[in-house]
């Protein structure tokens, strides 16, 4: 996971516009994905009593995918939502280092999610994350319950019946990865004077307003 960082850090410095279309482009992917599906499922199930079995189970997925891929990017691009009231009546210094603790507080969470087991150190009784999660989904090797591989697929590569857990689990040590990630980078930022918070702050009426018809674009 570190290596794929350091690749995407490296990437991102040389190529800056193809990260962010590749990211953007997944996010429309997703989104599109889920309302197409469950578009086809209303028509085929009222119109023709009929639909996908594994349906309710591959929106979930992409669901989750949205969520835990999308959360990094939100933390790029400065639009999570939050509340600054207090924090804006702080002197400049006081300001910036409450701005610089919140980053770390996430960066703090996306490492406690993706392998805990580092708290032991301090003495806590903690174990796991999504690091170990995937790994044993990954050696058991089980699928999930509804999804299932194309026949063709089974027959070319040899799988089994249902899609495997650790594929579509993959998305849970890369997104936090890229959360902690980005989180990283926010913080330098704003010791380094680039932007002020983490979240979007006071901008977040503005940001509302000028995102409400974009769909409908």
């Amino acid at each position: 996971m570190v290596l794929v960082l350091l690749a995407l850090f490296l990437t991102e410095r040389r190529w800056p516009d193809l990260v962010n279309r590749f990211e953007e482009t997944m996010l429309a992917v997703l989104l599109s994905a889920i309302t197409l599906i469950s578009f086809s499922q209303v028509v085929m199930r009222y119109g023709f009593s009929s639909g996908w079995g594994g349906a309710l189970e591959f929106t979930r997925v992409l669901f989750a995918w949205l969520i835990l891929f999308g959360m990094s990017y939100a933390i790029k691009i400065n639009s999570h939502l939050g509340v600054d009231a207090f924090i804006r009546m702080l002197p400049p210094r006081a300001f910036r280092a409450v701005a610089v603790f919140g980053a770390i507080a996430g960066i703090l969470y996306a490492s406690i999610l993706l392998y805990s087991d580092w708290l032991q150190f301090f003495g806590a009784n903690a174990r796991g994350g999504a690091l170990h999660y995937w790994s044993k989904m990954f050696q058991v090797g089980i699928g999930l319950d509804d999804l299932r591989y194309p026949g063709w697929a089974q027959e070319a590569f040899g799988l089994q019946d249902r899609v495997h857990r650790w594929l579509v689990y993959l998305i849970l040590p890369v997104g936090l990865s890229l959360l902690g990630y980005r989180c990283i980078q926010a913080a330098i930022d704003i010791i380094q004077g680039k932007r002020t918070l983490i979240i979007a702050g006071h901008e977040a009426e503005d940001l509302v307003a000028e995102n409400k018809n974009i769909l409908q674009e």
